[in-house]
């Protein structure tokens, strides 16, 4: 077998699904608009399937604070944090994550995937446990081979089934040396973990627990700080994990925690010791926009009502769409083939979505991803939809979901 087969055959396979038109996973965006429309092959198309959840990327508070730090401090920090790579601005993030979660510690990273790399794989050993959800995302699964530990997964949030596979290593007695990692809310099908019942079966058998709040952050709980916050467990999780990329705007994570142990890792995680840090700019607007976060709770309310109307405008149009509500609105089409052509039509006609296919998900259970923004303005749905219902039933993809 040639080393290069294994691309050989992903090529003939984006051939064949593109068949001569546009491909999932190569949309180029020619110029922005705005932050819900951009251009993409010259036409105006509506943005529904960014992760810009509070539609802060143009905010001015952002802009001006990126830009102002980039004429400071120039373009970049050429080194890590345990070099050259640490400026007044990372510390200070730090501390305004520390503040805003009420947690002792916090530690930024320069992107959301290092940040699960560096902490699982600076926490977890060759005589430790780990412990997922089945639907972790990939920077977990990555994080978790790098490591030496002995993986185990569980069903997933199923918090009975995690229970049955801590009890299997020993009931209560050796649980300090066992981390349990899952997320607030899952990505590609827009479900939020049962947090309250998986805490408790952490507890119970001594078990540390890690949250991921990648796509919660900014969009659950009463003052934006994830799912742990909106389920009452914030206080009793003792690692969560964050990013930037998505209602922050910006490019980066964070783990927050009452351990002071975790400051341990600026030496310690190998993915965070051997990257540069974070840019100028970046770090300064991801500051500007928690502070823009904070200020507005009526941002999350303003995205939630166009949850509501996309979801509820979908099922009436016919469309199968998952059952948890959340910024992420999963539509079922199931056909690799059928879920494709329906994705390029919608771009032809100036609607942009993501599209989940194997191996990001089972075969013949694929996914369109449209996601939501308070920066959509009722005209923008109205207009979503409209395209929705004339692609889908063009496509005859509404009558065959609903069958």
């Amino acid at each position: 077998m040639d080393l290069l087969d294994k691309l050989r055959a992903v090529t003939a396979r984006c051939e064949r699904l593109a068949d001569g038109a546009a491909m999932p996973g190569l949309t180029v965006i020619d110029r922005v608009l705005g932050p819900c429309e951009v251009v993409v092959q010259g036409r105006p198309t509506l943005m529904f399937g960014s992760n810009n959840y509070l539609g802060l990327t143009l905010h001015p508070e952002v802009v001006e604070a990126g830009r102002q730090a980039l004429l400071d401090y120039g373009a970049g920090t050429t080194g890590s944090r345990t070099a050259n790579g640490t400026l007044a601005q990372h510390e200070e993030l730090e501390r305004q994550f520390a503040e805003w979660f009420g947690k002792r510690h916090a530690i930024i990273f320069s992107t959301g995937y290092q940040a699960n790399l560096s902490l699982i794989g600076g926490l977890c050993g060759p005589d430790d446990v780990i412990l997922i959800d089945s639907d972790s995302h990939a920077s977990i699964y990555d994080a978790t081979r790098q490591t030496a530990s002995k993986v185990i997964g569980f069903r997933h949030n199923s918090p009975e089934s995690l229970n049955r596979k801590l009890e299997r290593l020993g009931g209560d007695k050796n649980g300090r040396n066992h981390l349990v990692v899952v997320e607030g809310l899952y990505s590609i099908r827009g479900d939020v973990a049962p947090l309250r019942e998986i805490v408790d079966v952490c507890r119970a058998h001594k078990a540390y627990i890690l949250v991921d709040e990648a796509h919660s952050l900014g969009t659950y709980g009463e003052t934006g700080l994830g799912c742990a916050e909106a389920q009452g467990v914030l206080g009793e999780v003792d690692f969560v994990v964050g990013t930037f990329s998505k209602s922050l705007a910006g490019i980066g994570g964070v783990c927050v925690s009452d351990h002071p142990e975790l400051r341990a890792l600026h030496f310690l995680a190998r993915a965070y010791v051997f990257t540069a840090s974070g840019s100028p700019s970046n770090i300064a607007s991801v500051g500007a926009a928690v502070r823009v976060v904070r200020r507005h709770p009526e941002l999350r309310d303003r995205l939630w009502a166009n949850v509501h109307l996309l979801r509820k405008g979908l099922q009436e149009i016919g469309y199968v769409i998952g059952d948890s509500e959340s910024p992420i609105v999963p539509i079922l089409i199931g056909d690799e083939r059928r879920t494709v052509a329906l994705w390029q039509e919608l771009l032809t006609a100036g609607l942009y979505v993501n599209v989940i296919l194997p191996p990001g998900c089972p075969q013949d259970d694929c996914v369109l991803r449209a996601s939501c923004s308070a920066a959509h303005t009722a005209q923008d749905i109205s207009r979503a939809l409209e395209i929705f219902a004339r692609v889908g039933s063009a496509l005859g993809v509404t009558s065959v979901a609903l069958s």
